[in-house]
């Protein structure tokens, strides 16, 4: 036996290597073993059919809360981010320099998914809904920050802030935060995650001037203050700009932070998302986010290709946290991540963040996950 698994017959689609074709995928060892046309079954321990259905790499969701238990956002990631096709997560802040330890020994290092992370510059996290993590300005530590990181360099990625004035930051704190969030970030020659909405600035210029190439700019199609468009529905030339110096515009659709009015404005001026992400958290996980899949229907039904739209919950997230080749890609020695997919026809409410619905014509249904060269079969389901 040379393969542990074979995945048969369907269509491949994977934008790391341009290929959207009829092919078969072997798995072995955990990792990719083979791509080509025809892959003799006799060769696999456990076969699949994927007959009329797409088979994709894993997806990868660069902003969720899966610090179950311990932040009032988690929720548990296998059941809602692997078993729904997100075979890598990257959770945005709900942990901080003095939470992070117990984060990764109780979720990260035994869960089935694979979870990366943004460090909160606030030490504490995202603990409670009532007080923010950002009311005392002393919470971001950044030497507190550093020292964290440089323990976890394996998994952190780098340093997330959240600015929504009154609720998270303080007016004692106002834009600290971000500034401290940044040195923290270039102390650890790390990018930094910025959650924009609401600062306590004059408009999302301020914030999008302190950022760079790989910083992520999350919740970019909020229509809250501080958003990418102007009082003439324009993007904003801070906008354009700072997609030139390569900063990247993530979708993380959130509980309120996904517009269909602003995403439709932004992308008939040609302004597209850089990545798509869910920010799933327990306030949005029974609608209307769901699950990441459901994010990407949404994009589908703005018009975006499925190949481009697979590219930005793949290939281009795997560049931008400096894994290409190992995950979000069916090439042979990348990781074993596969998701097969049903494409449904017929009608589907799709709902943003503000209860707007739109009936979408297709959707994508994540049918069979295979996480490490194995079909992932969930051990227990609870909410």
């Amino acid at each position: 036996m040379n393969y542990d698994l074979i995945i048969k017959n369907g269509t491949v689609i994977d934008p790391a290597q341009v290929i959207h074709a009829r092919k078969d995928v072997a798995f072995a060892n955990g990792r990719v073993s083979a791509v080509s046309d025809e892959i003799p079954t006799s060769d696999a321990r456990e076969v699949l059919d994927a007959e009329g259905c797409f088979v994709t790499p894993g997806l990868i969701d660069l902003h969720v809360h899966v610090f179950y238990g311990v932040s009032h956002f988690g929720i548990e990631p296998d059941p809602t981010c692997l078993a729904r096709g997100a075979t890598t997560v990257v959770d945005a802040g709900s942990a901080g320099a003095d939470t992070f330890p117990g984060f990764r020994k109780y979720v990260i290092d035994v869960s089935d998914t694979r979870i990366l992370a943004q460090l909160n510059i606030s030490s504490q996290g995202m603990l409670t809904q009532e007080i923010g993590e950002l009311e005392n300005p002393d919470y971001a530590d950044v030497g507190k920050a550093c020292q964290m990181i440089e323990q976890h360099r394996d998994i952190i990625l780098g340093v997330k802030v959240r600015l929504t004035r009154e609720s998270i930051v303080g007016e004692r704190a106002k834009m600290i935060p971000l500034h401290r969030a940044r040195e923290a970030a270039d102390a650890a020659g790390l990018p930094l995650m910025v959650h924009p909405q609401d600062a306590w600035c004059e408009s999302i210029d301020d914030i999008l001037a302190l950022m760079g190439e790989r910083d992520i700019l999350t919740h970019c199609f909020h229509d809250m203050e501080c958003g990418i468009l102007d009082e003439n529905d324009r993007i904003r030339d801070s906008v354009h700009a700072a997609i030139e110096r390569g900063v990247i515009f993530d979708v993380g659709h959130g509980a309120g932070s996904f517009s269909w009015d602003v995403v439709q404005k932004a992308m008939a001026q040609g302004v597209e998302p850089t990545t798509i992400s869910s920010d799933l958290h327990i306030y949005n996980i029974d609608g209307p986010v769901y699950d990441l899949v459901n994010v990407v229907n949404k994009f589908l039904h703005l018009g975006m290709s499925l190949d481009d739209a697979l590219a930005k919950v793949t290939s281009i997230p795997a560049e931008t946290i400096l894994m290409p080749g190992e995950i979000g890609t069916l090439a042979v020695d990348a990781w074993g991540d596969a998701v097969i997919f049903e494409l449904r026809e017929g009608e589907f409410q799709l709902i943003d963040a503000n209860g707007q619905a739109r009936t979408g014509k297709q959707k994508l249904e994540p049918v069979v996950v295979v996480k490490g060269g194995q079909v992932y079969r969930q051990r227990h389901t609870h909410h």
